[in-house]
Formats: C-alpha cells, sequence, structure tokens
C-alpha cells in the first residue's frame, strides 16, 4: 500500500517501507557504532579511604570490596588503577586522633598529606582528588565547628576549610573537593588557595550534596558518622530540585572549576537538570555507599548479575549527563570494561 504525506520532508525523514529500529540492533558491532552513551575506565573516580599504620588492608564490612588502607598500601592500588584505565581517586582521611576542632584534617603530616605524597611518587599522572570537610576528623562528627547548641557555624567553619585545601594542594593535590554544603566554601577554599600561590588546584564542588539516607556504609567507611543529631541544617532536602540550581549557580560565581550532585541513582532529574543549566562545566555525580551496597547484598544472593547491573547503573548516571562517576566499583567496572561486555 502506497502512503501519502502532505509532508513531502515528512516522508523524507521518514523513508520508504516499514519501520524497523531493531536493524540497528542487530549485532554487537552495530549496537557499539550507534551507542549514543558511552562509558568508559577514564570515566570514573575510585574512592579511598585512608588510614593510620602499616601494612594494614581493613574491609569496610557494608561495603563488600572496599577496605581502608594504610598510606603504605597506596602504591599497589595507584598502579593496579592505572592499569585498568583509572585515572583519578577521591581521598578520604580517618586521623589518628580526633577533636572538636578538627585539628588533624590539615597537619603537614596528617594521614591525607602523607597519601598524596605516596601516590604521586608512585603514579605522578594519577589526578589526585582529596575530600575537603571536617566530618572525619571531629570528634562530633559533624562537618564544621559547633556552637555551644551543637549548631554547625558556618563562617568560622570557612577558615578551617582553607587551611585543610591549602595543606591538601602543598602536598601535591590536583583537585580539592569541599563536601560540606558550607555557604561559601567554593569562594574561601579559592582566596586561600591563591593566596598561598596554589592557583593550579581546582576545586570540585560537592555543589549539590542531599541530605541522604543512602551515605550509611560510608560512615563505617569514614569513620564519620555524627555523634548526635543529622546534616539536615546544611545538606538539602531530598525534596527540592529547583534549589539545586541556586546552589549551583553560587558556587560557579565563586569560582568552582567543576560540579557534582551526590547521591546518583535517585537524583538522576537533578543530574539532568544541573547539566542543562550549566554546559560549560565538568558535571561528576557520586554513586554513593548505600547504591553500591545495595547492588553488593542482592548480587551475594543470587539476585541478580552485579557486573551487569553496576555497569547499567553507572552507565545510566552517564546518560542523565554527569562527565565523571565517583564509584566504588570503579576498579571493577574498569576491568569488566577492559574484558567485554
Amino acid at each position: 500500500m502506497t502512503s501519502f504525506h502532505s509532508d513531502p520532508l515528512e516522508a523524507l525523514r521518514l523513508g520508504p517501507g516499514p519501520r524497523r529500529p531493531r536493524r540497528l540492533r542487530r549485532t554487537a558491532a552495530l549496537r557499539d557504532l550507534v551507542r549514543e552513551t558511552t562509558l568508559e575506565p577514564d570515566d570514573l573516580v575510585q574512592p579511598l579511604f585512608v588510614i593510620p599504620g602499616a601494612e594494614v588492608r581493613r574491609p569496610v564490612s557494608s561495603m563488600p570490596g572496599v577496605d581502608q588502607l594504610s598510606v603504605d598500601q597506596l602504591a599497589g592500588e595507584a598502579v593496579e588503577l592505572a592499569a585498568l584505565g583509572v585515572k583519578a581517586v577521591l581521598l578520604f582521611g580517618i586521623p589518628d586522633s580526633k577533636d572538636p576542632l578538627g585539628l588533624e584534617s590539615h597537619v603537614d603530616d596528617g594521614v591525607v598529606q602523607q597519601a598524596i605524597t605516596a601516590l604521586k611518587v608512585a603514579r605522578p599522572d594519577l589526578v589526585v582528588m582529596t575530600d575537603v570537610c571536617l566530618c572525619e576528623y571531629t570528634d562530633h562528627g559533624h562537618c564544621g565547628l559547633l556552637d555551644a547548641d551543637g549548631y554547625v557555624l558556618n563562617d568560622e567553619t570557612l577558615e578551617v576549610l582553607g587551611r585543610i585545601a591549602v595543606s591538601h594542594g602543598e602536598a601535591g593535590a590536583d583537585v580539592v573537593a569541599p563536601s560540606g554544603m558550607i555557604d561559601g566554601m567554593v569562594g574561601a577554599i579559592r582566596d586561600a588557595l591563591d593566596a598561598e600561590s596554589l592557583q593550579s588546584v581546582a576545586i570540585l564542588s560537592y555543589a549539590v550534596k542531599y541530605a541522604s539516607a543512602f551515605y550509611g556504609p560510608f560512615r563505617e567507611a569514614a569513620e564519620g558518622a555524627p555523634a548526635f543529631g543529622d546534616r539536615r541544617s546544611h545538606q538539602m532536602d531530598p525534596g527540592n530540585a529547583r534549589e539545586a540550581l541556586r546552589e549551583v549557580a553560587l558556587d560557579v560565581e565563586e569560582g568552582a572549576d567543576a560540579l557534582m550532585v551526590k547521591p546518583a541513582l535517585g537524583y538522576l532529574d537533578v543530574v539532568r537538570s544541573v547539566r542543562d543549566s550549566f554546559p560549560e562545566l565538568p558535571l561528576a555525580a557520586y554513586n554513593v555507599s548505600g547504591e553500591y551496597a545495595m547492588v553488593k547484598a542482592a548480587a551475594a544472593n543470587g539476585w541478580l548479575d552485579e557486573q551487569a547491573v553496576a555497569l547499567e547503573v553507572l552507565t545510566g548516571i552517564r546518560r542523565a549527563g554527569a562527565d565523571l562517576v565517583v564509584t566504588y566499583h570503579a576498579k571493577d567496572a574498569a576491568a569488566w570494561l577492559q574484558t567485554g561486555r
């Protein structure tokens, strides 16, 4: 039967005959050729948890496959990641001791400062990112200094965040990543870095970080759970999406070099919104500990295929608009990608 179209251009676009999109799905090579969203090892960032001591590799029970590592274990980790094509890590440190002010966060010989040096000696080309926050270093587990009522002080915390960033930059960090959602943190850190001639250190801002229930396993790994209360006074309400664009705009104005949305899976709409509204800056999304642990637990019970699901999740985060994905699956995903899907 002949089809007639009032618009000849419509007929040209549609082409003759039945519509068969499956033609381009017929073989793996065809599917690879027309894939819209790709996932490669160098799209991934591996978080690392660094602890004091020597020859320590301590498994995190709620995150199978993730360990707390002493500094001497990092060289081997860096070489292994590089061989798999993973080009960046994000460091979290657990100090020797904690106090109300988080003083260990910015000492010259702190665990993260030592870790940066060790990684750069082992792999100078590795991109070393560092978390800039106080929650791992304070005995109360909150993201900043507190007043007498336990409220996180904003402006007083900014000065400490600047000190942390400078200490990381002086140790050799390529990127500092403030994660506390403290107002003005990007501007304060940029000023502190520039004042110490560390203009080349980039800032990846956790511009949109929600007060999420998906962080539970991380708090075991980083030993940074709050001793009381929660973080809803500074992290974002999960019901808010428009507010995310305001937070991002402020961080861009203050000098952020790249942006992050955290968590990823429950907030893919926010990832897409930030991507569309701020296309000029690189965008990261954090596939957080709870998201990782869910996949691990289901796979351990035989309910799903870990490799297939993890790669699908990471591809979905990229498809939503993330340029890079911080994920505990980075090492495994890179290995799976090397051996073929």
